[in-house]
């Protein structure tokens, strides 16, 4: 098993971790307490807390970017799950991107998306939504590629083919 992709799968696993992981803390956690604190404080709280996940946001695309494309391009799908797989991760990465565009417009000051922020619990329910269904979808190309895997090759599997499951 090479490290590099062995360090790709935990970046970008880790990476997806992390931002979820933080969106439920401040959708569920952060925005809730901070409503009790007076305007002004909230004000001085929502301005810190959002300058700095900003750049957990912008770094963990990129990095969400630079190692989904790296793991999907690894992926050697079996013969009779390459379609299913093609198509699912091209679902998952629409999904993705959208994703990533919510993720931006809430962290972003542009005045376009003022709204957006304005509500910004909804808008977060819909990421947590969305990489809930990313995850999914993630799962079970992991499970079924293994499976379809194990199914074409009956045996050691030769070193240059690998399960998929990006």
């Amino acid at each position: 098993m090479n490290p590099v992709d062995v360090l790709s799968r935990w970046l970008h696993v880790g990476t997806a971790i992390v931002l979820l992981g933080g969106t439920s803390y401040m959708l569920f956690v952060l925005m809730p307490a901070a409503k009790q604190l007076p305007d002004a404080e909230h004000a001085k709280l929502k301005e810190l807390v959002g300058a700095r996940w900003k750049k957990f946001v912008h770094g963990g695309i990129a990095l969400l970017l630079i190692t989904g494309f790296y793991n999907y391009f690894q992926a050697s799908p079996a013969d009779a799950f390459r379609k299913q797989y093609h198509m699912l991760v091209g679902i998952k990465i629409l999904l993705a991107l959208g994703v990533f565009f919510l993720g931006s417009a809430l962290v972003g000051r542009s005045k376009a998306f003022a709204g957006m922020r304005q509500k910004a619990p909804q808008w977060l329910g819909v990421i947590l939504l969305l990489g809930a269904v990313i995850v999914g979808i993630s799962g079970y190309l992991k499970v079924a590629g293994q499976a379809a895997w194990k199914d074409s090759v009956k045996g050691s599997p030769p070193a240059a083919v690998s399960p998929s499951g990006n």
